[in-house]
């Protein structure tokens, strides 16, 4: 079966992905003391931090060296695209083909076990609390581009005439704001902030006014960072798998869009559990009674373009592993029932408490 490759998409700015949410189930008679649920396979979640710079020029940025000594400044508006950091997430999506029952008799204590929306063992007999998913730094990274404020634009400046003109009109503000500060700073001012708090609203509103004339001459530079992602269902080795492409002029384009530059992926089992044949495959499928848990494989996996690597790691794999089951007697203590805690993204065991 081949790796399922799907497309790129653009994530929400504030949540790399959903939270899990999880719901109980409680084993009763109405449902033959049975829990109905599906063991995960292993999709793998590129995800690509990619950040869109805006530079806009000045209209005065023939004049910043000249009346303020700046050489750095933009001198055309232009747009390109930054790639950032790539990671690798393992995400368990429901395998259809393997779902399950968690059988309890009539007897048991309570039997009850925690599920994922979409139906992914979470825990038996024992409460299960989602782990919080880590905040997307990239969100707090967002800037969106902010129009120069009309203010800066005052009756002298627009007055002056020609360009050079204001230019020079603009440049003599921005001294004498320099000098209102500094004078407000010393106490050399004639009538000074009343307390601490309203003097630094005055130097915060000053400093504000300074960046919006200085922006005329150096001009202003813009990023708004975002998340995309890719998703691979990986079913066998990969090996310099063109996952999507990047462009400078672009950002992230497909992977048969030759327009950008190519991310390859190599992906290499490194615990994978035998091959069986169709009897012995049936055979121990026949096996499995009590409660069906995955044990993953595991992959060594890169991303990398012609001239770096941008990530290098190990991954758990459903799809190269097998599964196994726990006998249904541990769940028919009636005085100490068994707890199991469960991997939902792989389906393994992470805990049992007896």
């Amino acid at each position: 079966m081949k790796n399922i490759i799907l497309f790129v998409s653009l994530l929400l700015s504030f949540s790399a992905m959903a939270q899990t949410k999880v719901v109980k189930a409680n084993a009763v008679k109405a449902n033959d003391y049975g829990v109905t649920y599906s063991l995960p396979k292993t999709q793998l979640v590129v995800e690509a931090e990619v950040t869109k710079v805006t530079c806009k020029a000045g209209p005065y940025y023939r004049y910043a060296e000249k009346y303020l000594g700046v050489k750095n400044f933009i001198t055309e508006d232009k747009v390109y695209y930054e790639l950032g950091k790539v990671k690798l997430l393992n995400r368990g999506i429901p395998d259809k083909d393997n779902t399950y029952i968690v059988s309890f008799k009539a007897g048991t204590v309570a039997p009850y076990a925690y599920l994922t929306e979409d139906g992914l063992l979470c825990s038996i007999n024992a409460e299960y609390t989602p782990e919080p998913e880590a905040e997307d730094e990239s969100a707090k990274k967002r800037k969106r581009a902010v129009a120069t404020d009309a203010s800066v634009y005052t009756e002298e400046l627009l007055m002056a005439g020609s360009t050079a003109k204001q230019a020079e009109v603009a440049a003599k503000q921005i001294y004498r704001i320099r000098e209102s500060r500094m004078n407000i700073l010393t106490g050399d001012a004639d009538n000074l902030p009343p307390d601490g708090q309203a003097m630094q609203l005055v130097i915060e509103e000053l400093e504000a006014q300074e960046e919006a004339l200085t922006d005329l001459f150096t001009g202003v530079i813009t990023r708004e960072t975002d998340q995309y992602e890719v998703t691979i269902i990986p079913n066998d080795d990969l090996e310099k798998e063109v996952i999507f492409r990047f462009s400078e002029h672009l950002g992230i384009v497909d992977a048969d869009d030759l327009g950008g530059e190519p991310i390859y992926m190599n992906l290499t089992a490194t615990e994978r559990a035998p091959q069986l044949d169709p009897k012995e495959a049936e055979k121990k499928e026949k096996s499995l009674k009590g409660i069906v848990y995955n044990v993953p494989g595991k992959a060594r996996i890169e991303l990398f373009t012609a001239r770096k690597t941008l990530y290098k790691g190990e991954a758990q794999i459903t799809q190269f592993g097998t599964r196994e089951a726990l006998a249904p007697v541990m769940f028919e203590d009636k005085k100490a029932p068994v707890k199991v805690y469960f991997y939902p993204e792989t389906g393994a065991i992470k805990q049992i408490i007896q």
